[in-house]
């Protein structure tokens, strides 16, 4: 019938991954009711949930004309954020870490995932083990997305997986953290990232569905104001579709910006 999803769940050691669809859109969950990602069949570059577009505002943030030159993302997911950079960001090598092989092939399968190249890594690891090896001041962007059916893993929400977060980043690095404002870990888990990033760190006001973004900075600092912020937000929008002006209102009203001036 119009309307009804259609569903296909696949057990997974680790919890059971659900593929639904309505009007339009691709769906993933983790055996819960939260939505783990979502895909637009007709659009599959473009960022469907609100918090994924969110989590790009770091992208305002950065003037330099190639940035970022290199992504690192923790958490798969339906792997929007990923087709999102690689078809807009070309040049940005992109390296993503998922702990679970059967995510990375229903990617692959259901949500468009695109094939490994130079400039696209997917590596199935766990994320706060490959990051202490990997090479230091490397990234200029990091997404960290990674949750499981019970919320975010304790490895992955620790000082010294955040501070080996910041040893992985350039000297224009930020960090975008999805964080879940209703659960009762949100005060702890905010503080914890300000606390490894020497509080260079910024918390979106949450949306709808409860997503608060965390950004945070290391390296050379950020010194904007939201006229330059709301200019670069008009030149993505023209660019790529995605419109981080509703994301830059919010931040307003909520007087995170000082006579409209932005330092991190």
């Amino acid at each position: 019938m119009p309307g009804e999803r259609e569903r296909n769940e696949i057990s997974v050691p680790e919890h059971i991954i659900d593929i639904s669809e309505e009007s339009g859109v691709r769906y993933l969950n983790f055996g819960s009711d939260s939505i783990q990602g979502a895909m637009r069949i007709a659009r599959p570059w473009s960022l469907e949930l609100e918090y994924t577009r969110e989590m790009m505002a770091g992208l305002l943030l950065r003037s330099h004309p190639d940035w970022p030159r290199s992504c690192l993302m923790v958490g798969l997911g339906a792997a929007s954020q990923l087709r999102f950079l690689h078809r807009h960001f070309p040049d940005c090598r992109i390296t993503a870490l998922e702990i679970n092989p059967a995510v990375i092939s229903i990617c692959q399968q259901f949500f468009k995932l695109p094939p490994e190249s130079p400039q696209l890594g997917i590596i199935a690891e766990d994320a706060s083990t490959w990051i202490r090896r990997a090479p230091k001041a490397h990234y200029d962007l990091i997404l960290l997305d990674g949750f499981a059916a019970d919320g975010c893993p304790a490895a992955l929400d620790s000082p010294g997986f955040y501070l080996a977060c910041r040893a992985v980043m350039s000297e224009q690095g930020v960090l975008a953290c999805n964080l879940l404002s209703r659960s009762r870990g949100f005060q702890a888990r905010a503080r914890r990232i300000r606390q490894a990033f020497e509080r260079r760190c910024l918390i979106l006001p949450p949306s709808d569905s409860g997503n608060a973004i965390a950004l945070s900075a290391t390296g050379t600092a950020i010194d904007t104001d939201l006229a330059t912020m709301q200019q670069r937000a008009k030149l993505l929008h023209e660019q790529t579709g995605l419109d981080l002006r509703p994301a830059l209102d919010r931040l307003r009203l909520s007087r995170s910006l000082p006579a409209d001036h932005l330092t991190l």
